[in-house]
């Protein structure tokens, strides 16, 4: 019996292949830190984020690399890290909480990030890089693909400055994924969520209206007032007519109310973002 157990063992052993030698390490999500606050790793190994916490969390790249859903209790998210470099990423949802990933091996052939990986419609990203020679004068083909596209598409052709470096503004419509490549090299893939735009004001009663990179005709907003316990509460949904805009009166009990604009992720649909406006007061008096 021993022997008939040893020979699984065995060969189990000599079926494990180098891809199995890659590592996979965890970091806690805790309430007001990342725990460790800086890992450690080597290309190809794997970091998965754990909340630990009884609140909702969202582990962010900064420069678009990677970003997790929002993560609910006990819930984890893990990405791969197949290129060398730092990685400096925030919790979206508490953003003084930071952490950092090291990740070893040889340097990217190009470097590549983005100034931002979630945005409101209409706000510019800076796309930025660095080719691994450091020289002026070398073209950099930058390719996007927005959301429902099937594959990328050119959006600009860069030309490095004077320590290899290259940047390029642009201002993504809906959800977008970028690369760059230079010669035979590519970089990470790295993407900008987009939130719709909401604009929101007083104009006999309320008005509000939303922007985004397709018409939210027929969709439907949330006037929300922030209650005295600090928390957003819906008052009333209001439909958006062909021009993703709203006109309406709102019953409010006599006081001073703080008052926004919301937009579900449901209603702007695939490809965006939970939308928000500017918060305005509004005060009754009669």
């Amino acid at each position: 019996m021993k022997r008939i157990l040893i020979i699984p063992v065995l060969l189990v052993s000599l079926l494990v292949g180098p891809e199995a030698l890659a590592a996979t390490k965890t970091v806690q999500i805790k309430r007001n830190a990342f725990a460790p606050e800086t890992v450690s790793i080597v290309a190809g190994d794997t970091i998965t984020w754990q909340n630990t916490d009884t609140r909702n969390h969202q582990v962010v790249s900064t420069t678009g690399a990677f970003a997790s859903p929002v993560l609910r209790p006990n819930r984890s998210y893990s990405f791969t890290f197949e290129v060398a470099g730092t990685y400096r990423y925030r919790d979206a949802l508490n953003p003084t909480v930071t952490g950092t990933v090291r990740v070893a091996g040889a340097p990217p052939a190009v470097s590549f990030g983005t100034s931002l990986p979630q945005i409101t419609f209409g706000t510019a990203v800076t796309l930025s890089g660095q080719i691994n020679s450091k020289r002026a004068g070398e073209q950099v083909l930058l390719t996007h693909q927005p959301y429902g596209q099937v594959s990328p598409i050119v959006l600009a052709t860069v030309i490095t400055g004077a320590d290899g470096t290259f940047s390029f503004v642009t201002k993504p419509r809906i959800l977008t994924s970028y690369q760059a490549s230079w010669k035979t090299a590519k970089s990470l893939v790295v993407t900008t969520a987009v939130a719709p735009s909401i604009s929101f004001g007083r104009l006999n009663g309320f008005v509000a209206r939303v922007y985004a990179g397709r018409s939210m005709a027929r969709k439907q907003v949330q006037l929300q007032r922030l209650s005295r316990f600090g928390q957003w509460v819906t008052i009333k949904v209001v439909p958006l007519d062909l021009n993703s805009r709203a006109q309406f009166r709102a019953a409010l009990p006599i006081g001073s109310h703080r008052l926004r604009m919301a937009m579900s992720v449901n209603q702007a649909g695939v490809g965006y973002l939970a939308a928000f406006s500017r918060e305005i007061t509004y005060r009754r008096t009669s």
